[in-house]
């Protein structure tokens, strides 16, 4: 949340706080005015807070530059900075630099955000830009293994949709493990290898495959980073149809057909 200034005022009358409150924006202006004329001695603060509340209501967007970092999407740095329209606002700003696809951002660009937060802030843009530390490491010079690099997962269906919803939660890439095993079933019957020769997508040299029946085009685009490139690959594929899906329909749960 945004770091709200204190500012102390002298003492006035409640109906010259009232008229200076009213000064700061002009859509306001009849709240601190009526307030001032029911003013009485039991409510000598009511003027100053409503002043304070014009005033962070009025606070304008401020621009920031943020440098991408590994790991990044549009739509996790548009929700740290709460960026108003999200995403695809940040991306509209941002379009000369990102180019036509907005999923494929990369280390290192520039994008300029426009935050309602304060100078904190920037400060944690600067912090999340900078280079990550190294992990430190015990006598001997072994680094510890973490939790999430011990985990392992089943090499079936379970497995799969298990890793790809944690990957996925890394990512904020919204899905449940019911969502997605349905949409398995239904697309190739839990076979990783399965393809679909003959529809429209075949006829145009473009084949559904895999898990989730992404076509090439469509996995490329949405793929996700540190997952295989190979579409027949259970997990990638996975992930990369939930991206997809979060994009065109909000989530993998709100699919239950062809999509």
């Amino acid at each position: 949340m945004a770091a709200r200034g204190k500012h102390r005022r002298p003492r006035t009358n409640p109906l010259t706080r009232g008229i200076v409150a009213a000064g700061t924006g002009g859509a306001a202006l009849t709240l601190p005015l009526l307030g001032a004329t029911h003013a009485s001695a039991a409510e000598p603060q009511s003027a100053p807070a409503a002043a304070q509340s014009v005033q962070r209501a009025a606070q304008p967007a401020k621009s920031l530059t943020y440098t991408v970092v590994k790991g990044d999407s549009l739509a996790r740095i548009a929700a740290t900075y709460d960026v108003s329209g999200g995403w695809k606002q940040l991306y509209k700003d941002n379009r000369a630099a990102v180019g036509d696809n907005p999923k494929l951002i990369h280390p290192g660009l520039k994008l300029t955000v426009k935050t309602t937060k304060t100078d904190a802030a920037k400060k944690t843009a600067t912090k999340s830009s900078a280079p990550a530390k190294p992990a430190a490491k015990p006598a001997g010079g072994v680094a510890k293994a973490t939790q999430a690099s011990a985990k392992t997962y089943a090499n079936d269906l379970d497995g799969w949709i298990r890793e790809s919803l944690d990957i996925m939660a890394q990512k904020g890439i919204p899905g449940s493990y019911e969502g997605i095993h349905r949409n398995v079933m239904r697309e190739s019957s839990g076979n990783p290898l399965a393809i679909n020769n003959w529809d429209s997508n075949a006829a145009k040299g473009t084949p559904s495959k895999g898990l989730l029946q992404t076509i090439d085009p469509t996995f490329q685009a949405y793929h996700v980073e540190g997952t295989s490139w190979d579409p027949y690959d259970p997990v990638a594929n996975i992930t990369a149809a939930c991206n997809y899906a979060a994009d065109r329909y909000g989530s993998i749960d709100n699919v239950n057909g062809p999509y």
